[in-house]
């Protein structure tokens, strides 16, 4: 059964292959679903090296015992040997509604009933590819670990899309709509696809996704040579990132645990009850609840934060009414914000950034008038994208500033539009403007949910840029700027395809001794996504933290060792530090390092001999013995594990 469940992926790999190049070759405008259509190609072209793996695996006969275990995996085999078709037809679908997307045309139908419908759409296509790469069977294609990691990491993605999309009424229900979607799936001209949509009718959910505190030690900013800038050691996430200077419990036998997705999947969280938001509360172009409503030159409504997307794309018509825009002015609307407020209050609804009328919830449930700070904050915000150079650069010092003091700042600076603005001006020919930008944006990442708005900018680009051609300053803040980003697992994954990790290593080498520590803390945190390991060996990050680790007056040593045990567990990383010669550095440091030098030394030395005679000979003959020894009484108690490992390696090693 398993070389049956092989062969019949192999056969259709080409055209799998074929199917996802085609999708990442449709085209879209600045149309209303443009987030949804980016966020699921960007997804599905990650799967590129999935399926080129499988392209180029060559067959191989079950082992001896296949047959005599055969009675006892029938059962899972059988369940998993339809999920290339279940892959191929997710795809279809995925293209066909990427079509209709693009071709969606307001003036068709009511934007309100047909865009409900394509958004329900991209619901269950969601839904149904991560079903379908759920039954993957990695074991039968010798897929790498750093791709199947890869193919994780878009699995935990989709399951969170589908949740945001959100819940259906049931899960039957789900399933039966991607089901009567298969059977039409062939149909190859987007008109068929778009009367497809129309025979469905689905509701949407209020989106109410669960959103991950940045947990801070302090609210206030590092500062230095007179400037606000981020303190990295301070952010944490709640969940999983462990600090870099704090990772005690990060060795050879954990990483590859750092990235492992959550296994609920879609369905599981049940709302009682489903409240029925007014349509005149909803945003036209994204169907959520409006945040910051406001008003275009034709009279109609949208949420700021996509009526700015829809702009900044170059759109000059209003998506609704598909009128021509007289200005591009976006007009607050209080009255509709007071409203939907009241709606909340009435509601038991938490508004995501706490603002009601003008106010601002305190953590004790107690509101602040904010109404003046909103103001002057929207003038500064204007004055970001005047035509004199001496105003934006005002400006965005004044936002760089207001960013730094506090939460309610920077939930207010985002509220107001500012980032898509800040984004621009990264690419400012002022040094100072440009400075000030990328640390405005810098301060903003604190809060967890302007990190979502940021990537929907596309900022990456621009602040890799910046990481590369910067003055010293900016450049330290951009490293900064994507370490906070990459908090989010999600968002690894995409800054490590951004050509910023190569940056990075030269940031590590040739930046001001903040700047290498900037550049240490993000390629650590980079580094937890098996994916993006390789990218940092092929970069010279071991050539760089070797360098760190011979120079005897290098306060970076901690970093340097606490970055190579992350990178230790990769086979690539494995043969480029032994080439490097870097055992005999590590041995010295089992005998002079501190204590946190001592632990990590021995991890990395533990993960470079696990199963490899070679290297454990070595750390033999460079006398490793008796360091090892002396580690096991007096280190660390980790250190004391893996030295105790490392010994017991070694006696095998001389018992053969």
């Amino acid at each position: 059964m398993a070389v049956e469940v092989a062969g019949d992926g192999a056969e259709r790999t080409p055209e799998l292959l074929k199917l996802v190049n085609e999708i990442v070759g449709v085209s879209i405008g600045g149309g209303p679903f443009k987030r949804d259509y980016t966020d699921l190609v960007r997804r599905i072209a990650l799967l590129t090296h999935l399926f080129e793996e499988m392209r180029d695996f060559k067959g191989q006969s079950p082992p001896s015992d296949a047959s005599a275990s055969s009675s006892s995996s029938s059962s899972s085999s059988s369940s998993r040997s339809s999920w290339a078709s279940d892959l191929m037809v997710a795809l279809q679908a995925a293209k066909c509604l990427l079509l209709v997307a693009a071709n969606f045309n307001s003036n068709n139908a009511p934007i309100d009933e047909a865009a409900k419908k394509i958004t329900f759409q991209f619901q269950c296509v969601t839904w149904k590819l991560e079903k379908a790469l759920a039954n993957f069977p990695f074991e039968h294609f010798d897929i790498s670990e750093e791709v199947q990691e890869q193919v994780d990491l878009v699995r935990a993605q989709l399951r969170r899309a589908t949740e945001r999309y959100g819940s259906m009424n049931s899960r039957k229900m789900l399933s039966h709509l991607s089901q009567s979607m298969e059977k039409e799936i062939h149909v190859e001209s987007a008109k068929r696809v778009n009367g497809l949509l129309t025979e469905h009718r689905g509701s949407v959910d209020d989106k109410d996704s669960a959103k991950r505190d940045v947990v801070l030690r302090s609210d206030s900013l590092d500062s230095h040579s007179g400037d606000e800038t981020i303190n990295k050691s301070k952010i944490l996430r709640s969940s999983s990132t462990p600090e870099l200077c704090s990772t005690n419990e990060v060795d050879d036998d954990d990483d590859d645990e750092q990235e492992s997705p959550d296994k609920k999947g879609p369905g599981e969280k049940k709302k009682p009850d489903v409240i029925v938001i007014p349509d005149d509360y909803l945003c036209p172009i994204s169907l959520e609840l409006m945040r910051d409503p406001v008003i275009v030159s034709t009279g109609q409504t949208y949420e700021r934060s996509y009526i700015q997307r829809w702009i900044d794309c170059g759109n000059k018509t209003c998506p609704k009414t598909q009128q021509k825009l007289e200005n591009l002015t976006l007009t607050p609307n209080y009255v509709l914000r007071s409203l939907i407020s009241q709606w909340c209050l009435k509601h038991n609804i938490e508004q995501p950034t706490g603002l009601t009328n003008g106010k601002m919830k305190r953590s004790d449930g107690s509101f602040r008038d904010v109404s003046g700070d909103i103001a002057a904050i929207e003038a500064l915000v204007r004055k970001l994208s005047s035509r004199s150079i001496e105003e934006r650069r005002s400006a965005a010092t004044e936002i760089r500033s207001l960013s730094k003091r506090s939460t309610d700042n920077r939930i207010l600076i985002a509220e107001a539009g500012a980032i898509p603005i800040l984004v621009n001006l990264l690419t400012s020919d002022d040094v100072l403007t440009q400075e000030n930008a990328v640390t405005s944006i810098l301060n903003l990442s604190i809060y967890e949910n302007n990190k979502g708005l940021i990537m929907l900018a596309g900022a990456i680009p621009s602040i890799v840029q910046v990481l590369r051609a910067g003055s010293m300053e900016a450049r330290e803040n951009a490293a900064a700027t994507l370490f906070s980003l990459s908090l989010a697992d999600e968002n690894k994954i995409i800054i490590g395809a951004s050509g910023a990790i190569p940056a990075l290593v030269g940031l590590l080498q040739n930046g001001s001794m903040r700047g290498k520590k900037d550049a240490a803390t993000a390629l650590f945190n980079l580094c937890i996504y098996q994916g993006n390991k390789g990218r940092a060996v092929r970069a010279g990050v071991i050539t760089a933290l070797l360098s760190i680790l011979t120079d005897s007056g290098n306060s970076m040593v901690d970093e340097a060792l606490t970055i190579m045990s992350v990178l230790a567990s990769h086979q690539e990383a494995k043969v480029a530090i032994v080439k490097a010669g870097t055992i005999p550095v590590l041995i010295d440091l089992l005998r002079t390092g501190l204590p946190r030098n001592k632990e990590n030394a021995a991890a990395i030395l533990l993960a470079l001999c696990k199963r490899d005679a070679e290297n454990l000979a070595c750390i033999s003959r460079l006398g490793a013995v008796i360091p090892l020894s002396e580690l096991t009484k007096s280190g660390t108690e980790r250190a004391k594990r893996k030295a105790t490992s490392l010994l017991e390696h070694l006696r095998k090693l001389q018992q053969l």
